[in-house]
């Protein structure tokens, strides 16, 4: 995986992966807020890779919902530089006719041996989830990559 970062304007970058363009930017004042902080860019790419993973293995088993969104929160570190992630939550809210055990179990398997991202992620802070099926909690636990993970994004 190869990836550049070019400098625009002020504190506006342009990071390039897979042809594709995406705009970074400081908050305000050091920024102009043009785009996702690069923190934020790391968050995202937490929720999309266990968010890969879940439908992925929901399609497999024929449990397609009607709507899926995962949220992620982080907890930053308390004072002192750099600011770090302390403590990131998982919220996987799915509606639909999807079974809550084939549910629960595609999150865990995307949690602890699948999520490439959360597998690193997780080495420097604990990662939480909780399942949602239709408003109603049916799961929760907490990532735990105990074995090498295979090269999946």
């Amino acid at each position: 995986m190869k990836t550049s970062v070019v400098w625009k304007d002020a504190m506006e970058f342009a990071g390039t992966a897979g042809g594709y363009v995406v705009p970074m930017d400081a908050k305000a004042p050091m920024g102009k807020d043009a785009g996702a902080t690069p923190k934020e860019l790391v968050a995202l790419g937490l929720g999309g890779c266990t968010a890969m993973d879940v439908i992925a293995l929901l399609k497999k088993h024929k449990q397609p919902p009607e709507s899926f969104r995962v949220d992620v929160d982080i907890q930053p570190s308390s004072g002192g530089h750099p600011a770090v992630f302390a403590k990131a939550s998982l919220t996987f809210n799915v509606e639909g006719a999807v079974d809550a055990d084939k549910l629960n179990e595609a999150v865990a398997l995307s949690q602890t041996r699948y999520c490439g991202v959360s597998a690193m992620l997780a080495k420097s802070f604990p990662i939480e989830y909780r399942v949602l099926l239709n408003g109603r909690e049916v799961g929760s636990g907490t990532a735990n990559f105990e074995s090498p993970t295979d090269e999946r994004a």
